[in-house]
């Protein structure tokens, strides 16, 4: 089949014999072709079917070829629209290029020039056409792999977020903390965080992070972990080493988040007076991270049952924490910690109600 075989031409001429002329011309050289001798159904016809091509007269008795012109590209702007007349006038040629043109033909026409015209004209379509496919094929693309991304960085979360919680359970095994506990630790240090304006990234990792704080009493002996009363000197010493074991657990890592549970399982006993351990850190040379995790996890500690404890009621548990008792003191906390834990206390206590055994 002629390449011109898919190319439909609608041609408009108020004169018959131009217009059976040239329509015979064109349909032998394998163009498909519609005549109208009025623009106005011609401009019809337009709106009804598909054209790739508008060849038209420009001296007409119901409608210019120009307003003719101008009607079509309301419609179409992508289609080529040549003009023909039989009168070479400059100004006419002129407004027919400003009002968007393709070609302008002067009557009678050299047969060859109209068909180099109507080639061109296709050609032009064509690439008009590939150039709206292409970007329509572009589009698609980058709208399926936006979406393959997005689900991709989903699924990484998710894995992420199981990872992290299936690595926490390990702990459980070797403790008398249960999974809820771990994940109300999460929960309460994001409020926190929320309450200090602390960035979305940051939020998000701490609420990831912080229920791995305790993840070195995997190395800690049965004996001490799950001893029923207070421990000795030496049973505490390697007690503390949980921390520095914690931190050998996450060490390394070129993520955030892991990094972050690294410094927290380090930290999180560090006191803000000085007095906490491994290091005996003071104030701001504590992580953020931990400063939260530490107020988080006292504060789920009283609230829950111990083997050598009855479980604290949220007031009890408030009073302690701010106002001190014979093991904890506000100075070992940050000031700041401290103010946002009591501005969000009643949600503290919400969360631990809702997530239970």
């Amino acid at each position: 089949m002629n390449i011109e075989a898919a190319i439909t031409i609608l041609v408009v001429d108020d004169d018959a014999f131009v217009l059976e002329t040239t329509s015979l011309l064109l349909k032998e050289q394998g163009f498909r072709v519609v005549t109208c001798i009025h623009a106005n159904d011609a401009l019809s016809k337009f709106k009804e079917d598909n054209f790739d091509i508008v060849l038209t007269d420009i001296k007409m008795p119901d409608m210019s070829g120009i307003e003719l012109l101008e009607k079509i590209h309301a419609v179409n702007r992508e289609v080529p629209v040549i003009l023909m007349t039989a009168y070479a006038e400059l100004n006419a040629a002129v407004e027919a290029v400003k009002k968007g043109a393709f070609d302008f033909l002067i009557k009678p026409y050299e047969t060859d020039y109209l068909t180099r015209t109507i080639q061109r004209a296709v050609k032009y379509y064509r690439l008009i056409q590939m150039e709206k496919n292409y970007k329509i094929r572009l589009e698609e693309d980058v709208k399926r792999r936006t979406k393959e991304l997005a689900d991709a960085l989903t699924l990484l979360k998710d894995i992420n977020i199981e990872l992290t919680h299936r690595l926490t359970v390990a702990s459980e095994y070797r403790d008398t903390e249960t999974g809820v506990h771990i994940k109300r630790i999460g929960l309460y240090s994001s409020k926190i965080a929320e309450v200090l304006n602390l960035s979305f990234d940051f939020v998000e990792a701490i609420t990831l992070a912080s229920p791995m704080h305790d993840i070195g009493k995997i190395g800690i002996p049965d004996s001490i972990l799950l001893k029923p009363a207070s421990l000795s000197p030496e049973e505490f010493a390697i007690m503390k080493t949980h921390t520095t074991m914690g931190e050998k657990i996450f060490l390394g890592s070129q993520y955030p988040v892991i990094r972050m549970a690294a410094a927290i399982a380090l930290n999180h006993h560090e006191r803000w007076d000085g007095s906490g351990y491994p290091m005996g850190l003071k104030g701001a040379l504590i992580p953020v991270e931990a400063r939260i995790t530490m107020l988080c996890d006292q504060y789920d500690a009283m609230r829950s049952r111990r083997p050598y404890k009855e479980p604290f009621s949220h007031e009890k548990t408030y009073k302690i924490l701010t106002e001190g008792d014979n093991r904890t003191k506000p100075q070992h906390l940050d000031a700041k910690v401290l103010k946002a834990f009591i501005d969000v206390a009643p949600q503290f206590d919400e969360i631990f109600k809702e997530h239970q055994d």
